[in-house]
């Protein structure tokens, strides 16, 4: 028979859960990392934090379709990670703003000290 985990502190684990953000936030939060699953997604963003881009230049980039481009990006923009202007005929697409790109880049830091 399991012996009674004497580590539980009601109080404390109250207190703990009040600082879990709402379910709202976390099911954001979840669309968020889910979009950084795809290998494509991720390297628009590594690629757009260097440079504002066209879907022709991360097609030649990327060496992908352009449907696979435009799909990634409409992915983004949906989740806010980047952003679109016009330029002249152009559509260019950059990172919405620094917590997207610092996102990236603590991930990054963390994968690297792992090898």
């Amino acid at each position: 028979m399991q012996e009674k985990c004497d580590r539980v502190n009601p109080e404390q684990i109250e207190n703990l859960l009040q600082k879990v953000p709402d379910p709202e936030y976390i099911t954001r939060m979840s669309a968020v990392f889910q979009a950084l699953q795809s290998d494509t997604r991720l390297k628009i963003l590594f690629l757009l934090r260097q440079k504002e881009m066209c879907v022709c230049e991360l097609e030649q980039a990327l060496e992908v379709t352009q449907s696979a481009v435009s799909h990634g990006l409409r992915t983004l923009r949906q989740l806010d990670l980047v952003r679109v202007r016009r330029e002249g005929k152009f559509t260019v697409y950059y990172i919405a703003d620094e917590h997207v790109r610092t996102l990236i880049e603590m991930c990054l830091e963390h994968v690297e000290e792992k090898i």
